[in-house]
C-alpha cells in the first residue's frame, strides 16, 4: 500500500488551514484531478463527503467518512469507491510565531489492478501536487 506522510511549517494559523482541508465543497476549484465533491450528509462534527477524481479516461467516484475535530485534527476514512482501504489525517500544530505545522498522513490501496500500478508509478508525484494544491490555495485565500 502506498503511503506518504509529510510535516510542513506554513505562516497561516490553525484554524485557516483547518476551514481550507474541511471546505470539501470547494476541492474542485483548486485539487488537482478532483472532477467534483460535495458533502453528503452532516452529523456533529463528522460529514460524509463524495469526491469524483479524474484523468483522461479514468474517473472514479469513492465515499468518505470525516471526521472534523476543530480547529486541530481531520480524519478521514473511506467507506466505498474503487479503493480497497484509505486512511487520511491533517493535524494543525500552532507554532509560537503563529504559523502551524501540518501534520500530513495518507495511505491507500486501489482494488483495480490497472490503477494500483498506475498510481505505484506517479504516486509520489501526485501527492506532491495534491499537497502543493492545498499550499497554494491557502496563499491565494490568506494572502502570504
Amino acid at each position: 500500500m502506498p503511503t506518504h506522510a509529510e510535516q510542513k511549517v506554513l505562516p497561516y494559523s490553525a484554524e485557516q488551514l483547518f476551514d481550507l482541508v474541511a471546505g470539501v465543497d470547494e476541492y474542485p476549484k483548486f485539487l488537482p484531478w478532483c472532477v467534483s465533491s460535495r458533502i453528503t450528509r452532516r452529523e456533529g462534527n463528522v460529514f460524509y463527503a463524495d469526491l469524483t477524481v479524474g484523468y483522461k479516461m479514468i474517473r472514479e467516484r469513492f465515499t468518505s467518512r470525516v471526521t472534523a475535530l476543530r480547529p486541530d485534527h481531520i480524519h478521514v476514512e473511506y467507506l466505498r469507491g474503487p479503493m480497497r482501504n484509505l486512511s487520511n489525517h491533517w493535524r494543525f500544530i500552532p507554532q509560537e510565531n503563529g504559523a502551524t505545522l501540518i501534520d500530513f498522513y495518507v495511505d491507500f490501496e486501489f482494488k483495480s489492478p490497472l490503477l494500483k500500478s498506475l498510481m505505484s508509478v506517479f504516486f509520489n508525484e501526485i501527492i506532491k501536487r495534491m499537497v502543493g494544491a492545498f499550499e497554494t490555495r491557502a496563499r491565494e485565500l490568506y494572502g502570504s
